[in-house]
């Protein structure tokens, strides 16, 4: 159990450090190309905001795995129920994120966490 549990710690910070990359370093990406097109200033503003929206939510998803995981390496009873559910939505999406773009290997970035915080919710 605690090699899982180191698994899902790794997969946890993983998801901590990427939200910072997300937001800051994609978002820059992103509105740069943007700035080059016609995108109405509201459009602009909408993607911005469901994109900045993505670091939040992915730093919360990273402090339940490493909750959930310290609590296992410590022995302690806890569910890895939101750890699997948090897996099993990124592997969805870059499944489908991959096959919509036609294979655009970014979208594998979101296999990694998935990946091993399946192996790690794993009973």
């Amino acid at each position: 159990m605690k090699i899982k549990s180191i698994v899902g710690l790794v997969a946890g910070a993983f998801l901590i450090l990427s939200a910072g990359a997300h937001s800051i370093l994609g978002w820059k990406a992103m509105s740069e190309q943007l700035a080059q097109t016609n995108a109405p200033p509201d459009l602009v503003q909408g993607l911005r905001m469901g994109w900045l929206y993505g670091g939040p939510v992915m730093i919360v998803f990273g402090i339940l795995c490493l909750t959930t995981f310290w609590k296992r390496f410590r022995g302690e009873a806890a569910s890895t129920f939101a750890p699997a559910l948090i897996a099993t939505a990124y592997i969805a999406f870059a499944v489908f994120a991959a096959i919509w773009t036609g294979g655009d290997p970014s979208f594998m970035l979101f296999l990694v966490p998935g990946v091993l915080l399946a192996i790690a919710s794993i009973p």
